[in-house]
């Protein structure tokens, strides 16, 4: 279950007016939570995205229930009718969860160099360098340091601790979640005998719009071109991109994935967990590579599948193969055996 902010609730002619669907029973319900099919009560709503559960639909006591029109067709409880519940029930729940906002002004620890507009919020021990440009609504929390000349789209939230470095630019709306480091060096040295140079790294990364961006997650700036991350793009916790990287819009790289300097994502590629893409590389648009993958080479067919560590494959593929795997140990012994019988018939011969 998902508590609403206190004393948040919206009836589901306001919840229909604001997200669309539509609404059948009661439209006067009043919703204040989400919940599950199988844990909701009064004042929540639930979703059916999974047939697996349809059969919970008989006993819910939910007030009501985000369905598709086939469901909806045999449910005679109240409900908002939308052709994907799953992605309803996000919507709802941001409407009655709304992002923690500060207390709008400047706090008075916070070092601040550069004008803002009045409707910010500036926490605790937060320093703002020279020639900073802060949008409408901005949020940012105890502790973030913004480096000079860098820039934060309006409605952006920063969480605590977040450091963004001199020049970077996030567009709106973005999310930067705690410990994250927006714009530090590039990985770059050029090898001088057995010691290494330092390349300066004289780009920036450019944030675009609706952004976010997960805890202690590292995206480097660039060394000569900028690191872009594209609009929509969703980024999860701990996870590293590195100089020149121009991820596509509305991709996705979950927890702990590693994407080396000058990879290119075409739009909506997904990386799953600890998925790693090593340098100078590109990725189709729609590419999906599963957890734990190792990418080593271009991938030039758009909405194509990629699983395994080495060698990296077609997904069905790999799949296949793997499952042969397993009787590696097996077949060696009978081709042992083969070879023996072979042998002793040849001899006999």
């Amino acid at each position: 279950m998902q508590q609403a902010a206190q004393g948040i609730s919206y009836t589901l002619a306001e919840i229909a007016a604001q997200l669309g669907g539509d609404v059948l029973g009661d439209s006067d319900i009043r919703i204040s939570r989400v919940s599950t099919l199988a844990a909701a009560g009064e004042g929540e709503i639930a979703f059916l995205a999974n047939r697996k559960y349809r059969s919970q639909l008989q006993t819910t006591r939910a007030s009501a229930v985000l369905l598709t029109p086939a469901d909806a067709a045999g449910f005679s409880g109240a409900c908002i009718v939308t052709a994907n519940p799953y992605a309803y029930y996000a919507r709802v729940a941001s409407l009655l969860n709304p992002p923690p906002g500060g207390e709008v002004g400047v706090h008075p620890s916070a070092l601040v160099s550069s004008p803002l507009p009045d409707d910010v919020s500036v926490g605790p021990l937060v320093c703002i360098g020279r020639q900073v440009e802060i949008g409408a609504g901005v949020v940012i929390h105890a502790g973030c340091v913004i480096g000079d000349g860098a820039r934060i789209g309006a409605g952006s939230l920063l969480y605590p601790n977040v450091t963004v470095y001199h020049g970077c630019v996030l567009g709106e709306r973005v999310i930067v979640h705690a410990g994250a480091v927006i714009g530090a060096d590039g990985f770059g040295f050029a090898p001088e005998g057995k010691s290494w140079v330092k390349i300066p790294q004289i780009g920036v990364v450019r944030i675009g719009n609706d952004v976010e961006i997960g805890a202690n997650t590292t995206i480097d700036r660039g060394a000569l071109e900028d690191t872009v991350i594209g609009d929509g793009c969703k980024i999860d916790n701990q996870v590293q991109v590195a100089h020149n990287c121009r991820i596509g819009p509305n991709s996705v790289l979950a927890g702990c994935v590693g994407v080396a300097g000058s990879v290119t994502m075409g739009e909506h590629c997904v990386v799953g967990g600890a998925g790693m893409v090593t340098g100078h590389i590109s990725l189709a648009a729609g590419t999906t590579i599963s957890a734990g993958s190792l990418v080593m080479k271009n991938i030039n067919e758009p909405g194509a599948r990629y699983t395994g560590v080495f060698p990296l494959d077609t997904h069905d593929d790999w799949v296949h193969n793997a499952a042969h795997i397993r009787r590696l140990g097996k077949l060696a012994d009978r081709v042992a055996e083969l070879e023996k019988k072979l042998k002793d018939i040849q001899i006999k011969d």
